[in-house]
């Protein structure tokens, strides 16, 4: 049995769906939980010691991957709660743990992220992701729990509601409007395709050998420029080429507006310079080819036509 605490989300759903496909059995765990591919569900605030404790017992492997609103002052209240607990729960049932990271502890890295990449965060929320991931990796390293880190560059992919790369360019474009970029649409960005993510996990969580290391989800390379994925999907899409960048004043002004846009602006260095995600470590270990952005756009798009 696998446990996915944080259901809905989308690296949730795609590892459910492949979950499925293998016939594992698997139980979503979120506050208001759907059904999905005839899973088993249980409603627990993750803040809550004893309802994790409840949601992982009789598990092999729990998926750690909420998606919590991104305001700083909520993750600051609940991401080093929702850790203990799960840490807590996964000791005491003897569950093997994956956490989905992300990249902000590593802040501003000059050349390819990798996993040997030091933690350096350029923000408060990549501090705030380097305590949890430290903690996490202080009980590995005790002995205390087999687990991993499993870390994802940005993300699109089908039905994901909260990639850039969907929100400001495939969604825009599905309708009808002009696409937009972050900063600098000149620089390389990698992207990493949710449907991977999900076969990734399942691949990890099956083999013996891959606990207790960090691993990068498997990324398309090499990373392209904003201006050549606008130009990809454009075609996709059949429509204009042409986009607007929103700079980093013109964010700012949004931010007064928009709780999200204005945690987004500490985030910014990520898109004045290049951002690249090598994923070669899990490509060769499992002999696995990262979807190109053009067939991962193309997926995109007819995820729209089949809603």
């Amino acid at each position: 049995m696998y446990t996915i605490l944080g259901a809905g989300g989308s690296i949730a759903n795609e590892t459910a769906k492949v979950l499925a496909e293998n016939k594992i059995p698997f139980t979503l765990v979120s506050k208001h939980p759907a059904s999905i591919y005839d899973a088993h569900i249980k409603s627990a605030d993750l803040t809550n010691a004893s309802k994790v404790m409840e949601a992982v017992k009789g598990s092999s492997v729990a998926l750690l991957c909420p998606g919590l609103a991104y305001d700083m002052r909520i993750w600051n209240e609940e991401w080093p709660v929702i850790m203990s607990n799960t840490i807590s729960a996964c000791k005491h049932h003897q569950v093997k743990l994956i956490f989905f990271d992300n990249v902000y502890a590593l802040g501003k890295v000059n050349g390819k992220m990798t996993e040997d990449s030091s933690m350096n965060p350029s923000s408060k929320k990549g501090e705030l992701r380097a305590k949890i991931v430290s903690q996490l990796a202080d009980e590995v390293k005790a002995g205390n729990l087999k687990a991993m880190i499993a870390r994802s560059a940005d993300f699109y992919g089908p039905n994901c509601k909260t990639g850039f790369l969907n929100i400001l360019v495939c969604d825009k474009m599905r309708n009808g409007k002009k696409a937009q970029w972050l900063v600098n649409d000149n620089l390389p960005h990698s992207f990493t395709f949710t449907p991977d993510c999900g076969k990734a996990l399942y691949l990890l969580s099956q083999s013996d050998s891959a606990w207790n290391q960090t691993w990068h989800m498997p990324t398309a390379a090499p990373a392209l420029t904003g201006k050549e994925l606008i130009e990809i999907a454009s075609k996709i899409f059949n429509t204009t080429s042409k986009h607007i960048v929103l700079g980093k004043g013109m964010i700012a002004l949004m931010g007064i507006f928009s709780r999200t846009i204005y945690e987004l602006k500490e985030m910014l260095y990520q898109n004045d310079s290049d951002y690249i995600f090598d994923s070669t470590k899990f490509n060769q270990a499992f002999n696995f080819t990262p979807i190109s952005y053009e067939k991962g756009i193309k997926i995109v798009a007819a995820s729209y036509i089949n809603k």
